[in-house]
């Protein structure tokens, strides 16, 4: 029974582990991106923290450092932008000679202001530039780090890549769980267009790559979170919930899991697929 015990975990280990696999994370500085990084790390990942916030990534290393002592890096990138990305990737051949795992997480979070007269969020009123700023990061430098650094794992025909997508990929925003009271309908806040067509796009990408690099042995595949608790207005989460078979949003440590899935061995027969973790609300 004890060598029965021994091969159980070994096989564990071979499956999941992610032993001094380099792996890099976009929107590193972000509320999840801490989390995919953490889990990385703690499944014996080097990892490349990439952000476009200096500050924030100094930060981030820091932490990490601590609790993973010589196996987290940081790069200043900005994604939008197809030479920063190549910089970067020189870097980390340079010291790794390799990339293995890429989890495009980054996006933006656009701040759209209130006029007197209307709300900015609303289509009628979304503006152009916010459109383009939002797309530049959300599905532009994702198909520039897809190229760029998934072009790497494709020459050495082995690598992985997870786009972050999100519940809303596959249903539409219940725009009544942002109502105000007492604000006319043209100042009511609304979930941004921008959100569900980024998201929903990033679906598309990941069934393209996952077909056209397949011969190079790639796995594309898409994680969709639903709602992950911060804080939010007491009334916000219960019109929310309401909306969760599980009734409840996310804790933010409930996609690490599904992270090292997706990355390790446990799904190498999976690819060109969104794994949905959003407490029923897509079903219902």
């Amino acid at each position: 029974m004890p060598s029965l015990r021994k091969k159980s975990k070994d096989r564990q280990r071979c499956v999941t582990g992610l032993k001094d696999k380099i792996c890099l994370v976009t929107g590193a500085a972000g509320l999840l991106g801490h989390e995919f990084s953490d889990v990385l790390l703690q499944a014996g990942g080097k990892v490349y923290l990439l952000d476009i916030n200096e500050v924030a990534l100094r930060e981030k290393v820091g932490f990490f450092e601590r609790k993973y002592k010589g196996r987290c890096f940081s790069i200043q990138v900005d994604i939008t932008h197809e030479e920063s990305l190549r910089a970067a990737c020189k870097k980390i051949l340079q010291r790794f000679a390799r990339i293995d795992i890429l989890i495009n997480n980054a996006a933006n979070n656009p701040k759209v202001e209130k006029s007197l007269k209307k709300n900015f969020s609303r289509f009628e009123d979304f503006p152009l530039e916010q459109w383009e700023k939002d797309f530049a990061v959300g599905l532009r430098g994702v198909f520039l780090c897809c190229k760029v650094f998934g072009t790497e794992m494709a020459k050495r025909k082995e690598g992985v890549i997870v786009n972050i997508a999100s519940d809303l990929s596959v249903i539409a925003p219940d725009q009544r769980i942002y109502r105000k009271p007492r604000l006319a309908h043209n100042m009511q806040p609304v979930k941004p267009v921008t959100y569900s067509v980024i998201k929903t796009g990033l679906l598309g990408l990941t069934r393209y790559l996952a077909t056209y690099w397949a011969d190079r042995n790639i796995r594309v595949n898409a994680l969709s979170p639903g709602g992950v608790y911060t804080g939010q207005p007491e009334e916000f989460v219960k019109r929310l919930t309401n909306l969760i078979p599980m009734g409840r949003m996310a804790d933010i440590h409930e996609y690490r899991e599904a992270v090292i899935f997706l990355c390790s061995g446990a799904s190498r027969y999976m690819t060109g697929q969104n794994l949905i973790i959003d407490g029923g609300r897509s079903v219902w």
